[in-house]
């Protein structure tokens, strides 16, 4: 089917953060106020409020642009890119910061439609080849304005939103079972061990230097480096909680041979965890996470910038403690005071390796191993399943922008 394709900008305003010298400063923050959104309130394409900030009316009267309405659509463009979602929430209006823009939709656009093109695999790809940054990706408004978007009647862009609403909540929902069963092994670590800052039952400390050895750092990539086939590459942002590393297929995931021998040392195997220790978001959701790679996708990988790889000294130390300490909300409370940078935070890699964590007799941890390594026979099986309903949702989505729905 043959729809008009039309650009970005024929179907919606387009509007920008105000940048002036009028910004608000740490002065206008406020306990209660207007809503003051960051890239860090886009969590998987959805307006998430678990963190807020406000400012003054009278700061937010005295702006002159970034002003939402409900319905509005906010994406961010700088470090994050491209992360899209829909301002649904209980607060009427907001103000976002200098990374985001507002996409106020025409009456000839669904803003669910277009919420659904702007997060699908296609648009994601175009977004990363039109990176301009280079430490920082970041997007223009002019890239965005440009963007085509195939516009069929409103009513069959609400047909394809709707299906398209109904294979994201089935994905969601397994997602939302696996994050359940996490819960449970977070929960099971607290138990065996207690909270590794308050250290209730004595642990002694020792440096995670003593207890880790083999240490491999990212390799330099160019955006020509990168492959649509070849040998796997860990980006940092693969490094997830609880244990996952998901691979995001809609960012350059491979390398050549060439450059992998090249690099062979940022090279590591299924024998190694991976910690992130550079995160471009304030907040550092990721930063400091440690995963272990046994059972992940790749047999080898070559590590990103940001991501390190290391083996653990198993007589001292087992891989799920490890992991499960650093997914522990207190422990990651602690890890700020090590962050160096502002806008891409990272932990500088000899202050990682010199933290002290309590470490728990070596037949405890061996306990937790084998309720791990239980769970994760279970957990394998429901990643399966998630990827089969991912891969169904981007086929869905593939088609019914194609107009084959």
């Amino acid at each position: 089917m043959s729809w008009p394709v039309v650009k970005l900008s024929d179907v919606a305003e387009l509007i920008n953060g105000d940048r002036s010298s009028n910004y608000p400063s740490g002065e206008d923050i406020v306990e209660e106020g207007i809503l003051f959104l960051s890239t860090k309130n886009i969590v998987e394409n959805k307006i998430d409020l678990s963190q807020k900030s406000f400012i003054t009316k009278e700061k937010f009267n005295s702006l002159g642009r970034g002003k939402l309405l409900k319905n509005d659509l906010i994406i961010t463009l700088r470090g994050t890119l491209g992360s899209c979602c829909i301002f649904n929430t209980e607060y009427d209006t907001g103000f976002i910061n200098a990374q985001m823009m507002i996409i106020r939709c025409k009456d000839e656009v669904s803003n669910r439609y277009l919420h659904y093109y702007l997060t699908s695999l296609r648009v994601n790809c175009e977004f990363q080849r039109a990176n301009t940054g280079s430490a920082v990706p970041q997007l223009t408004g002019r890239q965005l304005a440009e963007l085509e978007i195939p516009l069929p009647p409103l009513n069959e862009q609400k047909r394809i939103a709707a299906i398209l609403d109904k294979a994201d909540a089935i994905r969601r929902k397994r997602q939302l079972a696996i994050q359940l069963a996490d819960d449970f092994l977070r929960s099971v670590f607290l138990d065996m061990f207690g909270d590794p800052v308050i250290n209730p039952k004595g642990w002694g400390f020792k440096k995670i230097n003593s207890i880790t050895t083999d240490w491999r750092g990212g390799a330099p990539f160019k955006p020509d480096d990168f492959t649509d086939e070849g040998v796997n590459v860990l980006h940092k942002g693969a490094i997830q909680r609880n244990n996952n590393v998901l691979i995001d297929t809609k960012k350059k995931t491979y390398t050549s041979e060439a450059f992998a021998k090249k690099y062979k040392k940022s090279e590591v195997d299924q024998s190694f965890l991976a910690v992130t220790l550079r995160d471009l978001v304030p907040s550092g959701p990721s930063i400091g996470l440690i995963s272990n790679l046994k059972g992940s996708i790749g047999k080898n990988y070559i590590l990103a910038q940001g991501a390190y790889g290391f083996k653990c000294k198993e007589n001292l130390v087992k891989p799920s403690y490890l992991v499960y300490l650093t997914n522990n909300n207190s422990f990651r409370s602690t890890l700020s005071k090590y962050w160096v940078g502002s806008t891409q935070i990272h932990i500088r890699t000899p202050i990682f390796k010199e933290i002290e964590i309590p470490i728990p007799p070596i037949n405890i941890q061996d306990e937790f191993e084998k309720v791990v390594k239980k769970h994760r026979t279970q957990f394998n099986k429901s990643l399966e399943t998630i990827a089969g309903s991912e891969a169904l949702f981007n086929s869905l989505s593939q088609k019914a922008f194609a107009g084959e729905l």
